[in-house]
């Protein structure tokens, strides 16, 4: 059997400059809270990161915009697209609306690109 693989893997954990190369609009699938979906990528790889557009997601959102540079309180999605960031990849337990335990990997603690302060973990 053949195996092709078209993707690229999932960034490791850690700092990375990553550019953001797509933008998904949603809304989740317990609350109905919409949502962005960034795909945020560089040549190792890449991690999705979805922004929830509500008031608990709203420093969070504040944070990713101050990291790409954006002075605004209000972004058209269309903007983000192509702009580059310092991200931190990290995994993230947590349990969902049924209860189940799941494990993810999240981009947290956006700088801006060459202005990150790289700590390394041991």
């Amino acid at each position: 059997m053949k195996v092709t693989v078209n993707e690229k893997p999932f960034l490791p954990d850690g700092r990375h400059v990553v550019t953001i190369t797509e933008i998904e609009e949603g809304t989740s699938e317990n609350k109905n809270v919409p949502f962005i979906n960034c795909r945020l990528e560089n040549e190792e790889g890449f991690i999705n990161q979805r922004f929830y557009l509500s008031e608990p997601g709203q420093p969070i959102l504040a944070s990713f915009f101050k990291a790409l540079g954006l002075d605004k309180t209000e972004v058209d999605t269309k903007e983000l697209q192509g702009k580059t960031l310092s991200v931190e990849v990290e995994e993230r337990t947590y349990t969902d609306a049924d209860g189940k335990e799941k494990t993810i990997k999240q981009a947290t603690n956006f700088e801006l690109a060459g202005k990150a302060n790289i700590s390394h973990k041991i």
